[in-house]
């Protein structure tokens, strides 16, 4: 692990409960240090987060507390609430934690509560809450907004976080953080514990998780160093695709691993891929052995019945994405295996963890990379788990958007006082900077809707008492922010059904647009033929024909700044090139001889000429949204010069541009000032802003996407949030959403941090190198051109055959 900040005071030495003790004893266990000073924290009254390796019992040790408190004295009431990411991990925590509940006989009561939890059980649990309630940051915040949350909530002595990093420094967090704010008002005395085992800062997250970012109150508990993993990287045959990045050439060498193994996890970086991996899986499955699929776009019922299935040990492998990234503890894995690159080093920490679920035994992982560059981060992943560095998240203040939900759940709840909420709010370490008038800004939004819109009565939420507290104006509003609170944003989605009703999962709008009757699909692991498209459903029936494979719109994961640095050092140091495949060190080899290889820091640009047109391929190496914002930007400036640029197209270490015109001084393309004028220019003129603003104004309750009884169609947000948008642009171009959307735009949708940094270090770093033809280094990226919208099903063997006869011209040695 990377520094883990100062030493913690040492913990009083605890002891377990005999009843808890005996149950060690008799499984032949001796309880682990930090799970006992876990227990020393909390006799302390302290707060605790906690930093150990997968299979070292770290939810055990969350729990312990709580146990040795209700084995002592169960009561009545709630008493620990669990907090995940993920659905899926609160019903596996639960499914675990009820054996040593059961095998102990204590009287602890354990239910979850989250979207898929039916009504009438979320009715009885505020009525007849159990002792432990495990949720989600968004269930919280809903839990919350009801008027007997005081009443309900009263009896909380702890709050445990799972997971933590997976969402601390996101829209989650900020939720999740003002939630926990809300929960120490109404219940002073409460603890709260995080766990994971990814930290890279573990000081930055003790201020996250203590109450006015008092790091002080927070021990942090090591656990003991686990076996480290056994990760290797597959290479078909000695050979590395030039493109692609899928790993699907690999298909049968993976199906060779999962038929010797036991059970098998092969991870996906996005659900397209995770169809297409199960359906290539499928068709060289010649055993019949019994292979699941996971993923968030799946029913609730086809979730379930592969977790059961794989907590049963009845399926041999389980083709998956993020949705199972995090905690889920199936003993019975003992392989995992990570389709096309990892794009940072505690994503696959985390991921490899999932195999051997086990301290002492070490866990066992294959990478399989799409093509060269993907090699050299599989291999800079590779090296730094084994080193123990882990990438470094970045927080930032809270977002206003989250922000206005809160309000709106706390005064759902009951009437505030204003300057009271304010207090409670700043103890949450994302807000603790927010200034009085900017709080009275975002009530002023939640009250109204803002200047421009405060004529409008479904826009006034919000009226003050003669008191002078704010309160919700009229009840309806209250089912509206229960309907339409939470933070994921998706794209809008369509049902896939059969005609008896059986629910599939859903797809997105925009790609059931494209479907009639007679288009074929995979999905949920099934070929499907349409027969309908209904306002809210894609009804289907089963079939043989070839299909393609849903497309989704989410955002990609970019390499970790972390790993493209290591990156940069492989090319910059021959001598780690013999650790590399023969064809990767060819390629890198014959890169120095006909053009360069950029060292660290180092800008390298190359243009050239082929097929009548001109090139200009930058090394950038900052992820796939940085690049893709900066071809935005090139390009533009491109037109603005009169170098005639047909496209561009980005990767996340390289962006490539095509144009008419030759470039023979790139350096004026690159200068900083393009964020001053052509960002702002593309941006407002773009669709970006628009996006970013639709999902600010869902999330701050300023656009619903529900009505009781009715889903919103993703067209009818659409409009509802452009016509607004359109509003605001021109009558209130500084209200509060739109400055969200902005920093929204700035930060996650281009990335504007990277690429501002690599902006700043273009001028004096840049390396320019005019070739006659292209360069080896050029063939990964150059080859997408013109494909980005080829359908995936075929994109990976058009790319191959492209990128086969391009990279002979390349390696060309004069």
């Amino acid at each position: 692990m990377a520094d883990k900040g100062a030493a913690a005071p040492e913990l009083p030495r605890a002891r377990l409960p005999a009843r808890i003790a005996g149950w060690f004893a008799a499984r032949g266990w001796t309880p682990r240090r930090h799970q006992l000073d876990m227990l020393g924290a909390a006799a302390q009254g302290r707060h605790a987060l906690l930093v150990a390796q997968t299979g070292a019992g770290k939810t055990l040790a969350g729990f312990l507390p709580t146990l040795v408190d209700l084995a002592e004295d169960p009561g009545d009431g709630l008493h620990t609430l669990y907090v995940s990411p993920l659905k899926a991990l609160a019903v596996d925590v639960q499914r675990n934690l009820m054996t040593p509940i059961a095998e102990m006989g204590l009287g602890i009561t354990v239910e979850t509560r989250s979207g898929d939890t039916p009504s009438d059980r979320k009715a009885r649990q505020r009525a007849r809450p159990p002792h432990i309630l495990l949720t989600t940051p968004e269930s919280l915040s809903l839990l919350l907004s009801y008027p007997d949350s005081a009443a309900l909530l009263a009896t909380v002595r702890r709050v445990v976080i799972d997971e933590v990093h997976a969402f601390a420094s996101g829209k989650r967090g900020d939720l999740l953080a003002l939630s926990l704010a809300r929960l120490q008002a109404i219940a002073p005395g409460l603890t709260r514990t995080a766990l994971s085992a990814t930290v890279a800062d573990p000081d930055a997250y003790r201020a996250w998780l203590a109450p006015y970012g008092d790091i002080d109150s927070v021990a942090l508990v090591e656990g003991e160093p686990g076996a480290p993993p056994v990760i290797r990287i597959v290479i078909p045959d000695d050979r590395i695709p030039w493109a692609g990045h899928s790993g699907r050439y690999a298909a049968r060498q993976v199906m060779a691993e999962i038929a010797r193994r036991r059970t098998t996890i092969v991870f996906c970086n996005t659900r397209s891929l995770a169809e297409l991996i199960f359906q290539d899986l499928w068709t060289l499955n010649d055993a019949q052995l019994p292979i699941g699929i996971h993923h968030g776009s799946l029913s609730v019922e086809a979730r379930r019945k592969v977790e059961e299935a794989m907590a049963a040990g009845r399926l041999r492998a389980l083709v998956a994405t993020a949705s199972l990234d995090l905690g889920v503890d199936w003993g019975d894995v003992d392989c995992v295996i990570q389709m096309g690159a990892p794009k940072g080093s505690s994503r696959l920490l985390q991921r490899v963890g999932r195999a051997n679920h086990r301290l002492d035994q070490a866990s066992e992982a294959l990478i399989v990379p799409g093509n060269r560059f993907e090699y050299l981060e599989a291999r800079a992943a590779v090296d730094a788990v084994a080193d123990g560095t882990l990438d470094q998240e970045r927080f930032r203040p809270g977002a206003l958007d989250v922000l206005a939900q809160h309000i709106m759940a706390c005064a759902a709840a009951a009437p505030f006082d204003e300057a009271a909420l304010l207090d409670e709010i700043r103890a949450a370490l994302p807000y603790s900077g927010l200034t009085a008038e900017l709080f009275a800004e975002v009530i002023g939004f939640v009250a109204s809707g803002g200047y421009a819109l405060k004529s409008y009565d479904r826009f006034r939420r919000l009226a003050r008492d003669a008191d002078g507290r704010w309160r919700v104006s009229h009840p309806a509003f209250v089912a509206q922010h229960r309907l339409n609170a939470g933070i994921i944003v998706e794209a809008a989605m369509l049902n896939v059904r059969f005609r008896n009703g059986r629910s599939l999962g859903r797809v997105e709008e925009g790609f059931a647009a494209t479907l009639g009757p007679g288009d074929t699909f995979s999905f949920a692991g099934l070929t499907l033929e349409v027969e309908r498209v209904e306002a809210e459903d894609v009804v289907v029936r089963a079939t043989s024909r070839p299909a393609r494979v849903p497309t989704y719109g989410g955002a990609r994961m970019p390499i970790s700044s972390h790993l493209a640095d290591r990156v940069r050092a492989f090319l910059a140091d021959p001598g780690q090139w013999p650790r590399f495949p023969a064809d990767v060190r060819e390629w890198l080899e014959m890169q120095a001889r006909r053009s360069r290889l950029p060292r660290p820091g180092e800008l390298l640009v190359e243009t050239f000429p082929r097929e009548g047109r001109h090139h200009l391929v930058a090394y950038t190496f900052e992820g796939w949204n940085a690049n893709q914002s900066l071809g935005m930007l090139l390009t533009r400036r491109m037109a603005n010069l009169g170098l005639q640029p047909l496209g561009f197209v980005a990767s996340d270490y390289a962006l490539a541009t095509t144009s008419l015109a030759p470039i023979p001084d790139p350096a004026a393309l690159f200068s900083p000032d393009i964020l001053e004028h052509e960002f702002v220019e593309w941006a407002q003129q773009s669709s970006l802003l628009k996006r970013a603003f639709r999902e600010v104004a869902v999330i701050g309750g300023l656009v619903e996407r529900q009505h009781p009884g009715k889903r919103k169609t993703g067209r009818q947000v659409s409009f509802s949030t452009d016509l607004i948008y359109d509003v605001l642009t021109r009558y209130e171009p500084d209200h509060l959403l739109l400055k969200a959307a902005w920093d929204d735009a700035r930060a996650r949708m281009t990335d504007l941090g990277r690429l501002a940094a690599l902006l700043e270090r273009a001028g004096p770093t840049m390396l320019h190198m005019d070739l006659a033809r292209v360069s080896p280094l050029a063939v990964p990226v150059l080859v997408l051109i013109g494909r980005e919208r080829v359908a995936p099903r075929d994109v990976d063997d058009q790319l191959l055959i492209e990128a086969e006869a391009l990279a002979a011209e390349a390696m060309l040695a004069d």
